[in-house]
């Protein structure tokens, strides 16, 4: 009887000493999930990563502020280059990335009106010069008949490129050919240049053998062009549709955690310090321009 009371003993404060401490276990995890609850941090967070989709190192440069900038955030911006401008809008679209900062708006609305693809711009960014060069005259008025003059072969750059061309004397445009002009809209030449039309990312390297060329900003800054160097230099800067953006996948803007990523993500590029980039390392090459639109506020 006294053995049967002793086992009756022991297995009682067993039992207490279980329920006591599952009861402990039970409000440390309530402390735990009242601390996450409340948005605390309890351990250590993965960084968000967004793939931004650029064309030609310059464009690393220009982030590069935005990219320390957004790594106390809590984001991690990955840079991802493209040799093209045809390639980034599908990657963007086949959701290879999530941001891609490479072009203008009259070239985005092309590449929708073309490929369907449902992305849209959600920051302005800067404007950017599309200068005529030479290797071989000094100046325009040293162009001269049977003269080849190399353009971007896109339609949005080449129309941006006659209209350059316009503005320096050697062309006449029909007036109702808007932004997107082409070859065929010319209705004059004052000097009997021949055109060619060629990818972009090449023209710099085909300066030894044509005339002269309007080269891309961002191709002519990897290639070592220098502004003052243009026999021709650009002065449509104020126009919106040659504004520069960041453009995003319209579905992912249904997403208010994208959203917010995103919104930071342009704000860091809309700072004093990449415009401090535009100015001392490139000499005010690039011009911000619409920073004071929000096109994300709905």
């Amino acid at each position: 009887m006294k053995r049967n009371k002793i086992i009756a003993f022991v297995l009682a404060t067993a039992l207490l000493a279980l329920a006591l401490t599952a009861c402990g276990s039970q409000g440390n995890t309530s402390k735990d999930d009242q601390s996450a609850a409340n948005g605390q941090n309890t351990g250590s967070t993965e960084p968000v990563t967004v793939k931004l989709g650029v064309v030609g190192s310059i464009y690393e440069d220009l982030w590069t502020p935005a990219k320390e900038a957004l790594k106390n955030e809590g984001i991690d911006l990955e840079f991802v280059q493209f040799s093209d401008y045809v390639t980034p809008n599908n990657a963007l679209a086949n959701g290879e990335i999530d941001l891609n900062a490479f072009q203008h708006r009259i070239y985005l609305q092309s590449e929708i009106d073309s490929y369907g693809y449902e992305i849209q711009n959600i920051g302005n960014t800067f404007i950017i010069p599309l200068n005529l060069y030479s290797q071989k005259v000094s100046s325009v008025d040293e162009l001269k008949d049977g003269d080849t003059v190399a353009i971007p072969d896109d339609l949005t750059n080449g129309g941006r490129a006659l209209k350059v061309l316009e503005a320096a004397g050697l062309i006449e445009l029909d007036p109702d050919a808007a932004f997107n002009p082409t070859l065929d809209d010319i209705v004059k030449y004052n000097v009997g240049i021949k055109i060619e039309e060629l990818k972009a990312n090449v023209i710099p390297s085909t300066l030894a053998d044509v005339t002269a060329a309007v080269v891309n900003g961002n191709y002519a800054l990897d290639f070592g062009l220098k502004t003052d160097e243009a026999i021709y230099k650009d002065t449509v800067l104020d126009v919106e549709e040659y504004w520069n953006l960041i453009a995003a996948r319209t579905a992912d803007l249904e997403d208010p955690d994208k959203v917010a990523v995103y919104e930071k993500v342009v704000k860091a590029f809309q700072s004093s310090e990449t415009e401090k980039v535009f100015n001392d390392t490139y000499g005010g090459y690039f011009i911000k321009v619409g920073w004071d639109q929000d096109l994300l506020a709905k």
